[in-house]
């Protein structure tokens, strides 16, 4: 079992945090002496402080910047076509 207290501030992750749970792509933003600040990526952006000691189940893989950059793209583009269809009704 690992621990948020592993993860690095200004990485990407692919984490499960229980083992029933899906994965999860997350960003840890700032690090504090007991806790982190972490960007959840579902339908929207969820901001939540965990923390260190807070289990893992599976940190599944640190992503590359160029993993990341393509990651953007997609996610941006879902973003903006979901805003501008909101717009239309």
């Amino acid at each position: 079992m690992y621990t948020y207290a592993l993860l690095e501030p200004g990485c990407y992750y692919l984490i499960q945090e229980k083992k029933d749970l899906p994965i999860s792509l997350i960003r840890i933003n700032v690090e504090s002496d007991h806790c982190v600040f972490v960007s959840r990526y579902q339908d929207e952006e969820v901001l939540e402080w965990k923390k260190k000691a807070d289990p893992i189940f599976d940190i599944i893989e640190l992503l590359s910047d160029d993993a990341v950059a393509k990651w953007e793209e997609a996610y941006k583009a879902t973003f903006f076509f979901k805003e501008e269809d909101d717009d239309y009704e």
